[in-house]
């Protein structure tokens, strides 16, 4: 294929890294955002440019901040004629168990920003690129259940930022539809930290003599998912909200804990 170019939010680590490995191994250029995370990131832009040819360039930025956004944007266009397609994957959470009134107002307000308002940004400078080309693939990152709008505990604001985004998401699929860009949400199971930029072969190994019937969940699952939202041939596939759990009723066993 043409060299196409994505952007990937938070791509220094976890499933933004698989991710990044993945679309340099089917030809895009990539743009890796990070915002504290910068010797991965130039360690994980050199081993994709000497692996796969690929021109990589990282630029640091908070997405839950507008001005960062512009500046990401501002860069990604520097060095590449467009942005073909954004992933956003980063996205701050809190991991204390809070409830709603226990956030402070900044906690709060961080929290929306970085998950919900940082896609308005992006996709507001960058779904022109797309509606030029008559092209583009928008990727969102959610929760179990997510389309739903669940009540999640000690989550108030994350699950309020995501659930506004599923809806988001689909917004963006059908206003721009016309444009030949699609928007989807991907929604990860719970992947633990250490599986995040592991293989899938390394999840069945972890098996072998282990009673337990369910592998763990790794970040090369969703970046397979994310990869194959890309293609030229999965422009059929918009406005949905994919779960990939593994089958489990993930924020269900959240709520018995």
């Amino acid at each position: 294929m043409n060299k196409k170019t994505a952007l990937i939010t938070g791509g220094a680590s976890g499933i933004g890294k698989k991710t990044a490995i993945h679309l340099a191994e089917k030809g895009y250029h990539l743009v890796i955002n990070y915002r504290t995370s910068e010797s991965e990131a130039l360690t994980l832009a050199n081993h994709l440019t000497n692996c796969f040819g690929t021109k990589v360039i990282t630029v640091q930025g908070d997405v839950a901040i507008k001005e960062d956004c512009i500046r990401i944007v501002n860069a990604a266009r520097s060095a590449y004629p467009t942005v073909d397609v954004l992933v956003h994957n980063a996205g701050p959470y809190i991991h204390e168990r809070k409830k709603m009134i226990d956030y402070s107002f900044e906690e709060w307000n961080y929290l929306l920003q970085g998950n919900l308002s940082a896609v308005f940004y992006l996709s507001k400078l960058i779904i022109p690129m797309m509606r030029l080309q008559k092209w583009g693939r928008i990727i969102t990152l959610g929760f179990d259940r997510a389309e739903t709008a669940p009540g999640w505990i000690y989550r108030s604001a994350f699950a309020a930022a995501k659930t506004g985004l599923a809806s988001l998401t689909r917004t963006i699929a059908i206003e721009e539809a016309e444009f030949g860009i699609t928007a989807n949400m991907v929604c990860p199971g719970d992947i633990i930290n250490e599986w995040k930029e592991n293989n899938i072969e390394e999840s069945i190994a972890a098996l072998d003599g282990n009673d337990s019937i369910e592998r763990q969940g790794t970040g090369e699952d969703i970046a397979r998912v994310i990869a194959f939202l890309t293609d030229e041939k999965s422009d059929f596939i918009t406005g949905s909200i994919i779960p990939v759990t593994g089958g489990v009723d993930v924020l269900g066993k959240v709520m018995k804990i």
